[in-house]
């Protein structure tokens, strides 16, 4: 019963915003609410924003509630859900939420349940930025960046007003702020700076060493994304057309968002969409001459290799020129074709994963293995460069201390630094 509710609750968050995204990228919105404007329905909109506001609740609370009144009672539950909220545990329920439905859903549709050992005893330990990151990294922090994208090209594109925009997407900012930085805000350690210069200088090394035969996971990206991924080869023919199935949702942000570019001249012409994925091609072309050049040539001939990257940059840079010069490609429209390609990118990604065991010993797929490697570089930069920045505030990490911990412990745990950099003095 509690999965179930919990599998139905995101599933309706991404209904929602894919029903926004759709409206607001077909002008369906716009159309509904200049027709309402014309006929003096200025309560259409709050209707809306209203109904929004109630649903979201309700799909991001009810499991809460639900849960609890099953163990306690509907009476108990309420006043405990009250007293959860005061103590910010809406912040673990919400991320639990994520890992029940990504897990729940997986294994029904590719099978392969497990147990992950976590311990019973108390323990506390730093976990470092690479761990969690691979523990959350296809559970929450991709699909908090799907909800990410869903929301600003929602904010970009709306016609509604301000307040009513809040008033609709706040629960789900909060859901995908949750899935992001949870695991760092309950991580003991996670905001003290000389714990966050480590975990970079890990998470690079962890980027950066090759894979393969007896490389644990948790030793290299290579050897992690292959047995990420591992369960794909073992699943059944309907659930593969399954899985690709849903990765064509992030085809949506493209195809949408192709026409609202500048440069398109609100020209409504499939040639249009047809001539942005001769652009991805071309990316794709060029990442596999560089991933070429890098193998041919980075060990013995480092001036060529480095020539051929130099002449690839200036070749990009002057294209963006001209098209700045001769098709009026202004600012907006590369931030606009970024949140187009990079979920289309993606989604391209998981379809191949999927298509693996056909075409992995084919020359294309050298690629397709560096742009995975950027892809979750790239996540890993962004997701670690604002618990950087709270880091370099010695306040952030006192409060959390505080917050997780007694008096007693919060303070040995503040000391440990001093007593720590004495003993490197010495």
């Amino acid at each position: 019963m509690d999965l179930y509710l919990v599998q139905i609750s995101v599933v309706g968050v991404y209904v929602f915003l894919y029903g926004q995204l759709y409206l607001v990228l077909s002008g369906l919105q716009s159309a509904l609410l200049i027709k309402a404007h014309h006929q003096n329905m200025k309560s259409l909109e709050t209707a809306l924003a209203s109904q929004s506001f109630l649903q979201l609740g309700l799909l991001t609370g009810l499991p809460m509630v639900m849960e609890l009144g099953l163990e306690k009672g509907f009476r108990a539950a309420l006043s405990d859900f009250i007293l959860m909220q005061l103590q910010v545990a809406s912040v673990f329920f919400t991320f639990s939420l994520g890992t029940k439905a990504h897990y729940y859903g997986r294994t029904i549709l590719h099978g392969g349940a497990k147990y992950r050992p976590t311990g019973r005893k108390f323990v506390v330990f730093h976990a470092s930025f690479t761990e969690n990151y691979q523990l959350y990294s296809r559970s929450h922090f991709v699909k908090a960046f799907e909800l990410i994208f869903l929301l600003i090209i929602y904010h970009l594109f709306r016609k509604s007003d301000g307040k009513f925009h809040v008033m609709v997407t706040y629960s789900t900012w909060f859901m995908a702020m949750t899935w992001l930085f949870a695991p760092f805000l309950f991580n003991p350690a996670g905001f003290a700076w000389h714990k966050i210069v480590d975990d970079w200088a890990d998470w690079n090394r962890w980027m950066m060493n090759q894979g393969g035969i007896g490389v644990q996971p948790e030793k290299s990206w290579e050897s992690w994304w292959n047995a990420e991924n591992a369960h794909l080869r073992y699943s059944v023919l309907s659930s593969r057309i399954i899985e690709v199935l849903l990765c064509l949702r992030f085809f949506v942000y493209q195809y949408g968002l192709v026409y609202h570019l500048k440069i398109s001249h609100d020209n409504k012409n499939f040639l249009v969409y047809l001539l942005s994925w001769v652009v991805i091609i071309s990316i794709v072309g060029l990442v596999k001459l560089v991933n070429c050049a890098s193998r041919q040539l980075s060990s013995k001939h480092q001036l060529i290799f480095r020539f051929i990257k130099l002449l690839t940059f200036l070749a990009v840079v002057t294209s963006f020129i001209l098209l700045s010069c001769l098709c009026k490609l202004s600012i907006m429209d590369l931030i606009v074709c970024c949140l187009a390609f990079i979920p289309t990118g993606w989604g391209l990604l998981l379809i191949v994963q999927v298509l693996r065991p056909k075409i992995e010993y084919y020359a294309i797929w050298e690629p397709i293995q560096v742009i995975a490697h950027a892809y979750d570089y790239g996540m890993g930069t962004l997701l670690f460069f604002p618990i950087a920045v709270l880091a370099w505030m010695p306040i952030i990490s006192a409060i959390q201390t505080r917050v997780l911990f007694n008096r007693a412990f919060s303070r040995q745990l503040q000391i440990q630094p001093f007593i720590i950099g004495k003993t490197k003095r010495r």
